[in-house]
């Protein structure tokens, strides 16, 4: 029995040691994009752009909303989807709208256009990147 305790004790602490043992994983550098600094977030930094600027982003689309009085009218409805850029210089460039009527990805193009200057463009590495934003619109009359 004491044998086979000693084994067991020796097995684990083996096992431990070959948990600690380095592989390429540990040594591998992960790089984080940084988000663009939407103005008014001069002052954060890190995670905190990342969140001014997701909370700009939402404030604005909310302010800048309006339901096309056509399409309103005629109970259009449906999920716009918008890819956009934030580019190096920090201008938004539209990639690709899907889903919905013309008029409501008119109107969701409108908005996403509306999206000011930013004040710094995202960064990769310390270096000017343009950043990648998905954006859905729910248009729904509730009629």
């Amino acid at each position: 029995m004491k044998k086979l305790l000693v084994l067991l004790c020796m097995s684990v602490s083996v096992m431990g040691f070959s948990q600690e043992w380095g592989g390429v994983d540990k040594n591998t550098v992960t790089m984080k994009e940084v988000a663009p600094t939407w103005p008014g977030c001069e002052s954060k930094s890190g995670a905190g752009t990342d969140a001014c600027f997701k909370q700009k982003l939402a404030q604005h689309i909310g302010k800048n909303f309006k339901y096309p009085a056509e399409a309103w009218k005629n109970n259009e409805q449906g999920k716009v989807i918008v890819e956009f850029m934030i580019t190096e210089n920090g201008t938004v460039d539209i990639k690709n709208i899907s889903g919905g009527t013309a008029s409501l990805q008119e109107e969701a193009k409108r908005n996403i256009m509306l999206i000011p200057k930013m004040k710094k463009p995202g960064m990769l590495a310390g270096k000017p990147k343009a950043i990648k934003y998905t954006v859905p619109f729910d248009f729904k009359t509730g009629k």
